[in-house]
């Protein structure tokens, strides 16, 4: 029988602007089990998880449960654990981690703060400070929520270890199924696709020097789905892979169609047409799905350039 990963790479499907939203990222460490649902169904307290997802919504923070690749002991009271908060906003970009005994201290957090940009909260309340390591490398496993993400990503996060990198984490959710095995690095917070050892090795190599790698690039999780397309439209067509030199500082309409600008650095700017499609034929959105259905795709139509203001 043929997985919605299998079926979707026969198909083509794009990987642009398919990236999960959140300008804000805060990761909590939670060993064990993991349900569908993690927040709620792992042995996380449910009801700090319901709390916390309460709290979240409208911030424009999105949480995640992580662990350590390998043997998942059923540990329902690790301690310390692992917290890291990330940013993603060109120009604001930052990654700070922190220890805690008690994760009911995420509570205390300003996530409307957080999902700003500002990370005085974090830093106050959980002793953060800024991540001086290797750039995280979230790998999506939780085949509770489709077996695609436990049968491809549990082996590539296990290769990623032995190869060497040293933060290296399996992670709750990371939307796109389909897409699996799919990849998150922090600070900036870029996802990818379908992907591989050599290719994940290479895009971590380029977050170290402050580069984007756009093979396998689903896109930056700090825009919506239009402005995802229009960055990794203007970068591909400039072969621009500096990370911080692209913004989207504009995205008007509504579906099926935007106008999206897109600024670089240097003062140059573009309008990107981007048009809603179906992706056809029908095909699962994830494996558990119980119809097959048309996802919504972003097709770039157009990438113009602005004259610039003298």
């Amino acid at each position: 029988m043929s997985t919605c990963a299998s079926l979707s790479r026969q198909l083509d499907e794009p990987l642009s602007a398919t990236a999960p939203t959140a300008a804000t990222w805060l990761l909590l460490e939670q060993p064990g089990p993991w349900g569908a649902k993690a927040l709620t169904s792992s042995h996380l307290d449910p009801a700090l998880g319901r709390a916390l997802e309460q709290a979240a919504q409208g911030t424009g923070v999105r949480i995640a449960l992580i662990r350590r690749p390998g043997r998942h002991a059923d540990c329902h009271a690790p301690s310390p654990r692992q917290v890291y908060a990330a940013h993603t906003t060109p120009g604001l970009a930052w990654l700070h981690g922190a220890m805690t005994a008690d994760p009911r201290r995420l509570l205390d957090l300003d996530l409307a703060a957080l999902g700003r940009g500002d990370p005085r909260s974090f830093d106050t309340v959980l002793r953060g400070r800024p991540h001086t390591g290797d750039p995280l490398a979230l790998v999506c496993t939780n085949g509770r929520r489709d077996q695609c993400c436990a049968l491809l990503g549990r082996p590539l996060a296990a290769l990623l270890t032995a190869r060497g990198l040293r933060e290296v984490w399996e992670v709750t959710h990371l939307g796109g199924h389909r897409f699996s095995p799919t990849v998150l690095l922090l600070p900036y917070g870029y996802a990818y696709g379908r992907a591989e050892l050599s290719t994940v090795v290479a895009a971590v190599d380029g977050v170290r020097a402050g580069r984007v790698a756009l093979d396998g690039c689903r896109g930056r999780t700090a825009w919506e789905r239009p402005g995802q397309a229009a960055e990794l439209a203007v970068r591909r067509a400039l072969g621009e892979e500096r990370a911080e030199v692209l913004d989207v500082t504009g995205i008007e309409g509504a579906a099926p169609r935007w106008e999206v600008t897109v600024a670089h650095r240097d003062g140059r700017r573009w309008h990107v047409t981007v048009a809603q499609g179906a992706a056809v034929p029908p095909r699962p959105d994830s494996c558990g799905a119980s119809v097959l259905g048309t996802p919504a795709r972003m097709d770039v139509v157009a990438v113009r350039e602005l004259a610039v203001a003298r």
